[in-house]
C-alpha cells in the first residue's frame, strides 16, 4: 500500500524528528516485512503434540489477573468493538507524464453513534475515491464522507451498517488530564485490527503544525508514549475508565514507525468540531473581520480589515492608503502611499495575550459567532479596549 498522507515538519512538539501521520504506508522497514513472514509461517505451522504446563501440574481454570491487567482488559473489552478499520482507494499522479495510478491507504476510525457516523482523521480519507469500513465482526461496508475540517485534521464518515453492529464510544473530557496518567490506544497498525497499546500521557498542550492552506497549528495536543504506528491514525486514545480523551493523529519519528512519541487531538476539540461536521458538513468559525496582521515584537499590527466586518464596525484601525497629487511641469501626477502610523497594535483578545496570528485566531475561535469579544490594542501610545461582535466565517 502507498502512504498517501503528507509528512509534517515538526514544530514546537519537540526535537525527535519529523512528524508522520499515523496512517498506514508501504512496507518500508525490513523488520516489519520479516514480522509478516514470521507471522504467516507461525499461522501455517503444525501445533505441538503436547501442551507444556507450568510447574505444579494442572492449569488454573480461574486465572488471577493483577489490578493493572484487569484495567487493561476492561478498557479493551469495553471499546474494541467501537474501533473500525478504514481502507481507502484513490489515484495519484506519478511519472514524467503525471499518469494517475491506483493507490490504497488505511487507517482507523471510531464509531460515534448508531446512525453510522464514524470519526477519523482527515488525512486518512483525503482524496479518497472509495472508502470501506471494516467492523469488529469482519463485515465490510461502503462509507461516504459527511464532513471534514482540514484545520483540525478531523473527518466524519457515515457507514450503512446494521445498528446492532455499531457500538458507539463514550466521550470523556480532556480539560482535566494530567501528565503521567495512564492511557490506552486502540487501532489497526499495519492492518493488524483492533490492537491495544498502553502508555502514559507524556506531556500536554503541545502544538502540532498542519500543512493546510493557512498553515495553522492544532493546539492543546496530547503527547503519549503509547505505541502508535502507521494505521493507528483515527483510532481512540482512552483513559482508565474506557472513555475517549483523544484521537491519535501523528507520531514524531525518523523512520515513520513508533519511537514512543505520539500525538492525539484532545476530545475537547473533537466535541466542538464533530457536531458541526455532522449537521453542516463543515466548521463555521467566528470571524473578527481582521483580514491581515503583521507580527512584531510588541504584538500584531493590523494591516487590513474586512469591509463592513466586525472590526471595522467597532472602529479598529488598520493601514491607511493616502492618495496624493502633485504637479510635474504641465502634468498632474497622482500617487498612493500606505500610512502605517495610525494602525492599531493588538496585544490581547478577551484578556489573553497574543503574539502571533495563530494565537489571535485560536483566541477568537474559542468563541462562537454572535458572541462579544474584547480586543485590547495599543493606539497612539495608549491602551484601548474595543468590544466587537463576532460574525460567522463565510
Amino acid at each position: 500500500m502507498h502512504h498517501r498522507s503528507r509528512q509534517v515538519t515538526q514544530g514546537s512538539a519537540g526535537g525527535a524528528g519529523p512528524l508522520w501521520p499515523a496512517a498506514r504506508g508501504p512496507c518500508r522497514a525490513g523488520a516489519f516485512c520479516w514480522l509478516v513472514i514470521a507471522l504467516g509461517a507461525a499461522a501455517g505451522a503444525e501445533p505441538p503434540a503436547t501442551a507444556v504446563r507450568p510447574e505444579g501440574g494442572a492449569t488454573d481454570p480461574g486465572r488471577a489477573f493483577a489490578p493493572e491487567e484487569r484495567t487493561n482488559i476492561a478498557v479493551y473489552e469495553a471499546v474494541n468493538r467501537s474501533v473500525v478499520n478504514i481502507n481507502t482507494k484513490s489515484t495519484v499522479a506519478t511519472g514524467l507524464l503525471l499518469i494517475e495510478v491506483p493507490s490504497d491507504g488505511a487507517g482507523s476510525g471510531i464509531v460515534l453513534d448508531k446512525r453510522g457516523h464514524v470519526l477519523t482523521n482527515f488525512h486518512v480519507v483525503d482524496g479518497a475515491k472509495e472508502i470501506q469500513v471494516l467492523l469488529f465482526d469482519g463485515s465490510s461496508h461502503a462509507a461516504a464522507l459527511v464532513g471534514a475540517d482540514p484545520e483540525t485534521d478531523v473527518a466524519v464518515l457515515r457507514v450503512d451498517a446494521p445498528a446492532d453492529l455499531l457500538q458507539p464510544v463514550v466521550f470523556g473530557t480532556s480539560n482535566d488530564l494530567r501528565v503521567g496518567q495512564r492511557v490506552f490506544a486502540i487501532g489497526n497498525p499495519f492492518g493488524l485490527e483492533r490492537t491495544l497499546t498502553t502508555g502514559i500521557i507524556s506531556s500536554l498542550n503541545r502544538s502540532l503544525p498542519m500543512r493546510t492552506r493557512t498553515d495553522r497549528t492544532i493546539k492543546s495536543i496530547i503527547q503519549t508514549d503509547a505505541a502508535i504506528n502507521p494505521g493507528n491514525s483515527g483510532g481512540p486514545l482512552l483513559d482508565s475508565g474506557a472513555k475517549l480523551i483523544g484521537m491519535n493523529t501523528a507520531i514524531a519519528s525518523r523512520t515513520g514507525q513508533s519511537a514512543g512519541v505520539g500525538f492525539a487531538i484532545p476530545v475537547g476539540t473533537l466535541a466542538r468540531v464533530v457536531p458541526q461536521l455532522i449537521s453542516r458538513g463543515r466548521v463555521i468559525r467566528p470571524d473578527a473581520g481582521i483580514a491581515q496582521v503583521h507580527q512584531s515584537d510588541a504584538g500584531l499590527v493590523v494591516a487590513s480589515l474586512t469591509p463592513s466586518g466586525p472590526a471595522e464596525r467597532a472602529g479598529v484601525r488598520g493601514f491607511r492608503v493616502v492618495r496624493e497629487r502633485r504637479r510635474q511641469g504641465p502634468f498632474v501626477v497622482e500617487t498612493e502611499r500606505v500610512d502605517r502610523s495610525g494602525a492599531d497594535l493588538i496585544v490581547a483578545v478577551a484578556g489573553q495575550a497574543v503574539r502571533t496570528a495563530d494565537d489571535f485566531l485560536s483566541a477568537v475561535e474559542s468563541k462562537n459567532p454572535g458572541e462579544h469579544v474584547l480586543l485590547t490594542v495599543r493606539r497612539e501610545g495608549h491602551s484601548l479596549d474595543i468590544p466587537l461582535v463576532l460574525d460567522a466565517s463565510k
